[in-house]
């Protein structure tokens, strides 16, 4: 007999780790029929060799990044978004602008209802763009390469951070002025970093506001 007197967070949570471990195993699945089909396998020491070198930075990043979108995102929004990805540059924005708007919080139940909708609403667009993109790739391929759009690609991202950041600096002011600065001095003077390591330097710049805030707090700026 079924229990009904279930919560919605049992709900979620009950569902996040099904597709959680569905999404997992249909990942692993890809490289194994991928190897069935044409009859080869990787060279496992090579393989091994590479995980050795790769795999400690991505365990790290995933335990921080947990601690660092569950705050922000709520349980459903983050389970929904470790299995559709791209979180920094499109679910994150698109959950907080949608809170903010409604004027809930993500450890509210309903916070928890709307940053899911924003970002199952999300992942639908995006894939849907992308099969219109698909289809349309070749006839608009002399467009999209054309000189004169190539500033305003390149100035998606920081339009839409740009926008989210005057909101929620505007709340706050004196707590995100060490954030920017570390961001801006790391980003300038630190070479390496770039657009591909922004995934980990949002966990990154969330524990060093959270210290920030809470030295402020404890010295009565806050």
């Amino acid at each position: 007999m079924k229990n009904e007197n279930i919560s919605y967070m049992d709900s979620v949570h009950r569902a996040g780790r099904i597709w959680g471990i569905v999404v997992g195993i249909v990942l692993l699945l890809f490289p194994a029929v991928l190897s069935l089909i044409f009859q080869t396998a990787p060279n496992l020491e090579v393989l091994w060799k590479g995980v050795l070198a790769t795999a400690p930075m991505y365990w790290a990043v995933g335990i921080v990044e947990i601690f660092t979108y569950v705050p922000m995102l709520g349980a459903g929004g983050t389970y929904l978004s470790f299995v559709t990805g791209n979180i920094s540059n499109l679910k994150l924005p698109c959950a907080i602008d949608a809170m903010e708007r409604a004027g809930v919080k993500a450890s509210d139940e309903e916070g928890e209802v709307i940053s899911t909708i924003a970002i199952a609403v999300s992942s639908i667009v995006t894939t849907l763009i992308i099969v219109i993109g698909v289809i349309c790739l070749v006839p608009l391929t002399s467009v999209l390469e054309s000189p004169v759009l190539v500033p305003a690609f390149d100035m998606i991202l920081p339009a839409l951070f740009g926008g989210l950041a005057v909101v929620f600096i505007s709340k706050n002011a004196k707590l995100a002025i060490a954030p920017i600065i570390l961001m801006l001095a790391l980003f300038i003077f630190v070479p390496a970093l770039n657009a591909s390591t922004v995934g980990i330097m949002v966990p990154v710049g969330v524990l060093f506001t959270v210290g920030v805030a809470r030295l402020l707090y404890k010295k009565g700026v806050l």
